[in-house]
């Protein structure tokens, strides 16, 4: 076996090695907070770009994520992130939160163990008054009692005029908790994911009122 054909086995078992290594991760947190985690399976790289394409990064100060899980989002964000930007991350499970501290290495990144019904708090103590755009995988369907509707609320006062609420999932159960504060909310569908998944984009109003 030639020098070239060891070197590319050998980068094609570490790449597997990350891959299996994550979904481990991924899996445990779903066992152990199965309500708060939306898949036993990472989102495809599909649905990452088509959730992404609406975005203006040029404009985007501070990017928020619900629920990041392995980081599957985190790093394609911040690859379009500007890079006086900043990526704000919440999870309620430790273990998430932990190992993306590990394994994200970026000035701009900021992992919060925490729960999004408090993201205004959240963004404050982190030195801003609202997030340009908003992303949430976390399953609004089996969130325990109460969870939505607040995160729903905080969620819409915590994005500047203009900005975005990004959210994927399995049902539409979220637009209970979007329709009543976006002037749009735009609708998706990725097939090329496991399960495929509905995709919803709500656009809060430019005139809306500050907080």
């Amino acid at each position: 076996m030639t020098t070239k054909a060891i070197e590319i086995k050998r980068r094609l078992f570490d790449r597997l090695s990350l891959y299996a290594g994550q979904c481990a991760v991924f899996l445990r947190g779903f066992i152990e907070h199965p309500r708060m985690v939306g898949s036993i399976i990472p989102s495809s790289r599909f649905t990452v770009r088509k959730m992404l394409e609406p975005v203006d990064w040029g404009s985007c100060n501070l990017f928020v994520e619900y629920g990041p899980g392995i980081g599957t989002f985190c790093r394609p964000i911040l690859e379009r992130l500007r890079g006086d930007a900043t990526l704000i991350v919440i999870d309620t499970n430790p273990l998430y939160i932990d190992y993306l501290r590990e394994t994200i290495r970026d000035k701009r990144f900021v992992a919060v163990h925490g729960s999004a019904a408090d993201v205004e708090q959240i963004i404050a103590e982190h030195g801003f008054e609202h997030a340009d755009f908003i992303l949430s995988g976390l399953p609004f369907s089996t969130l325990p009692e109460g969870v939505a509707p607040a995160i729903g609320e905080a969620t819409q006062r915590a994005l500047r005029p203009g900005g975005a609420f990004l959210v994927y999932q399995f049902t539409a159960a979220c637009l209970d908790y979007m329709r009543p504060y976006y002037a749009r909310i735009d609708k998706g569908f990725e097939l090329l994911n496991i399960l495929p998944c509905k995709l919803f984009w709500g656009w809060k109003a430019e005139n809306s009122p500050e907080k």
